[in-house]
């Protein structure tokens, strides 16, 4: 098997994991509150993690930082995994599966607009137009099935979920020219928000879980959203000799979620929801293309 067909697999069974996210994160708001879920599958994942660390040989590395890179970790372990997924939590608690997975999608736009604040880069017309494809699509997706207004129950959620690809793309653009391993940089990040968790969680909720099905949940978030996805995603991009072509495979995984949100969650899926993700796929396409002729150029 070639480096480019093992590229392919690793991204596969990304697509996989990160298809079952919106599904694992409603179900298992269902016994847990967002600070429980939080802390679960962030101490999940920071123990995967360390073990992936301690299996390459590579655990003694996280000791041998600078200051300013353990300073680093902490205030990224802020943006990720702290205030980020306790927003998304919230907005998923508050919206179905279908509006707030989709709206999540849109962090790649919102990276390229705090780009352009942040990094000072300039916005092309096709960027510019990407992000109103892109945002059109949020726009129909909280209709909610009905296109003569907007429907959405819980406007806060929506406005939690764009929140959230705020801070995602923050925390991109943060780490960037961070030279350490993405493994044991991300191990050090959750390390590091660990407290900030445990602290909310014994301030707002308990530590309390009711039944397997609540531990279950958890641990479930934390292996294949927090850990394994980010490492299988990791290992294609390394691996592939063509990443855009690997990179495209990931637009397969919002429409496989709904299937897993319409099957497992019983949401009936609304013709809105269709026409905004397309919208927003069509978007992040239009931005991509633009990414890749500029690249070939």
């Amino acid at each position: 098997m070639t480096n480019q067909q093992k590229a392919y697999v690793y991204a596969i069974v990304t697509v996989l994991f990160w298809s079952t996210v919106a599904t694992a994160f409603k179900l298992s708001l269902t016994y847990l509150d967002l600070f429980q879920l939080l802390l679960y599958a962030s101490i999940t994942s920071t123990i995967l993690l360390g073990s992936l660390l301690i299996w390459q040989g590579k655990f003694r590395e996280i000791f041998r930082y600078t200051y300013r890179q353990y300073i680093r970790s902490l205030i990224a372990g802020f943006l990720n995994p702290f205030l980020y997924y306790l927003i998304l939590f919230k907005a998923y608690d508050l919206l179905p599966a279908q509006v707030a997975q989709p709206i999540n999608y849109t962090w790649a736009i919102t990276l390229t607009v705090l780009s352009v604040i942040v990094l000072k880069q300039r916005i092309s017309a096709t960027d510019a137009i990407a992000g109103l494809i892109c945002y059109a699509g949020v726009v129909v997706i909280s209709m909610q099935g009905d296109l003569t207004t907007l429907n959405t129950v819980e406007p806060s959620g929506v406005a939690r979920a764009l929140i959230s690809t705020l801070i995602w793309a923050s925390y991109w653009i943060y780490n960037i020219g961070d030279i350490r391993d993405p493994i044991a940089a991300m191990f050090l990040n959750f390390l590091f928000a660990l407290p900030m968790v445990l602290i909310c969680c014994l301030l707002f909720s308990s530590l309390t879980l009711d039944s397997v099905y609540a531990l279950s949940g958890a641990v479930y978030v934390g292996i294949f959203e927090m850990g394994l996805a980010f490492v299988c995603w990791s290992l294609a991009l390394k691996l592939a000799d063509n990443t855009s072509k690997v990179s495209n495979l990931i637009f397969i995984s919002p429409f496989l979620s709904l299937w897993f949100i319409h099957t497992l969650v019983g949401e009936e899926i609304y013709f809105t929801t269709y026409i905004g993700l397309v919208l927003i796929i069509s978007g992040l396409l239009v931005q991509r293309l633009r990414i890749g002729g500029a690249a070939s150029g």
